[in-house]
């Protein structure tokens, strides 16, 4: 069944230029080693994707519309339909006192940037270089081996991996909730907050929720700060060990008290008791 424009999948692909077999780009770390265009610092997973969205290149986004879940399929992308078509105009010679600094480290294939343009060098001589402002794979023919993998459906998912496509490898730190009502909180822990260009991440996120998870009506971003001394006061409270009966001692003997006497058994005791005028009187008979 072919995907619907704005499925959001995750696919596996690799690309290489189709005349000379060179890397361009992959999700693969076994592709990229074999392509030698690996980079360690670079996550390699499958990749997010809006199908028909233009998140791809357009002749590549075409095609994938008609693929399906579990579809794997080779895709050659002509140059009109990847990174356009070279156009000569573009090519300009640039005096070397025009890079200041730089004029005596320049060589070709170095990417230089001149008046906003960015370009690369094709040829340095006579106090000049040649600067092509041509995409470096312009007039190219693009082969993709892509594979789709799995389609996002729940809302659950797609605002996790949505919020995950902005973080870059950091979003798993990110948490968030939505109420029946459509009221969704996203809380950024606090060692995000220094990230670059933070305030562009929460509005490309925003942006993305609301067009991939329409049932979303507001977006509220935490930033939630954390009291170090505290948490370390209670983890303290919470490692003091337990004694057991053997380690505290043996206990105390409990003070016994003496009982109570009945009031009654008092007032009775006291009536037996001889006062001391009988004591005399009894005394005395006994003498007689």
């Amino acid at each position: 069944m072919p995907l619907e424009k704005g499925a959001l999948i995750f696919a596996n692909y690799t690309a290489v230029v189709k005349d000379t077999g060179e890397g361009i780009d992959t999700t693969l770390e076994d592709e990229a080693k074999k392509l030698n265009i690996y980079e360690s610092s670079r996550r390699y997973e499958p990749r997010l994707v809006a199908v028909g969205e233009g998140w791809l290149i357009s002749g590549l986004d075409a095609e994938v519309l008609k693929m399906g879940v579990g579809d794997k399929k080779q895709i050659d992308v002509p140059p009109e339909r990847a990174y356009g078509l070279r156009d000569p105009t573009q090519v300009r010679s640039v005096p070397l006192r025009k890079f200041g600094e730089r004029e005596h480290e320049l060589s070709v294939g170095d990417q230089v940037e001149v008046d906003n343009r960015v370009g690369n060098v094709r040829f340095i001589g006579s106090g000049r270089a040649q600067v092509d402002f041509n995409h470096r794979l312009a007039g190219k023919v693009i082969t993709y081996d892509f594979n789709v993998l799995r389609s996002l459906d729940a809302d659950q998912d797609k605002i996790r991996a949505l919020i995950d496509r902005r973080f870059a490898g950091e979003g798993g730190k990110v948490t968030f909730d939505v109420s029946d009502g459509g009221e969704m909180t996203v809380t950024l822990p606090e060692d995000l907050f220094l990230v670059e260009g933070l305030q562009i991440i929460k509005r490309g996120i925003s942006s993305d929720v609301f067009k991939f998870v329409p049932s979303v009506a507001t977006l509220t971003f935490l930033e939630k700060f954390k009291n170090e001394k505290a948490v370390q006061k209670k983890e303290e409270v919470k490692a003091q060990p337990v004694l057991s009966s053997a380690e505290a001692g043996p206990e105390k003997p409990k003070r016994k008290r003496a009982p109570k006497k009945a009031a009654g058994t008092a007032a009775a005791t006291d009536k037996e008791k001889p006062k001391p005028r009988q004591k005399k009187a009894a005394a005395q008979a006994q003498t007689a």
